[in-house]
């Protein structure tokens, strides 16, 4: 029952993972100016409640089931079972090379269902051999809570990225030191980088240029294409890089946090 409830999640997820990510590959307009790729991010938490709420579902039945267990018809359970190794390991294979944090969860569970499958295939057959029907809610219970546990874990990471976390410190560190470091830049701040599917990521900063007295188109374009350089390696997909000059006061709002660094 745990697998069977488990797969009916995992059919509505890979349809609406499918849907969202075939809207996503829309391209920009007047209206979403980025595109329309978090819809992938939308997707991958709709999957992620819809394990959460089938999984706490599975417990609610099968935790009572344990004071009283009932010998399951194990010849269906074999036959399931076999199946549900057979569906989830085509699924899993063909979603092995999927890219976006959607595909990724997705796959994360297809390749746990082979392996819960795979247990209840064992189970089945040690039920024929004897009569231990506490196996059948021990199994849902466990593999429920596994399952459980690392749905929590992706909703966690996706919600995050949803409201525009940054995906990776590591990251947003690294650049804000290539910036710092380029001839005549002397600071940086306003600098928030966020990522439109947890591949793809947005990079915004306002640069200080330190000019020294003398700031012409050739001093603005060597800056610029110093940034450029030092950008390129970056999974970036959209950079909108603001330089100001020492004594200029920047127009927007400070953030505090950056405030207290700069």
């Amino acid at each position: 029952m745990a697998d069977a409830v488990h797969d009916l999640g995992d059919s509505l997820s890979i349809g609406s993972a499918w849907l969202l990510n075939r809207l996503g590959k829309k391209s920009a307009d007047s209206e979403f100016t980025y595109g329309y790729r978090r819809l992938s991010l939308f997707g991958a938490l709709i999957n992620s409640l819809v394990l959460i709420a089938g999984s706490i579902w599975v417990l609610s039945e099968a935790i009572p089931r344990l004071a009283n267990p009932v010998m399951p018809v194990t010849e269906g359970m074999l036959a399931l079972a076999i199946l549900g190794v057979m569906v989830n390991g085509i699924a899993a294979y063909r979603l092995s090379k999927g890219y976006t944090l959607n595909e990724k969860i997705l796959n994360w569970h297809l390749l746990e269902d082979v392996l819960g499958w795979l247990a209840v295939l064992i189970i089945s057959i040690v039920l024929q051999f004897a009569d231990w029907p506490i196996l059948d809610p021990l199994l849902s219970v466990g593999f429920t809570l596994f399952i459980l546990l690392n749905v929590i874990r992706n909703f966690w990471v996706t919600g995050k990225l949803f409201f525009q976390a940054v995906p990776d410190k590591a990251l947003h560190k690294e650049i804000e030191h290539k910036l710092l470091a380029i001839d005549g830049v002397s600071d940086i701040h306003h600098q928030h980088l966020w990522s439109l599917d947890g591949e793809q990521h947005v990079l915004t900063a306002h640069i200080v240029a330190d000019h020294e007295g003398v700031f012409g188109p050739d001093e603005y374009c060597a800056i610029k294409q110093s940034i450029a350089m030092a950008l390129e390696q970056y999974p970036l997909a959209h950079t909108t890089i603001e330089i100001e000059l020492t004594e200029e006061a920047c127009r927007d709002q400070p953030v505090p946090s950056q405030t207290d660094q700069h």
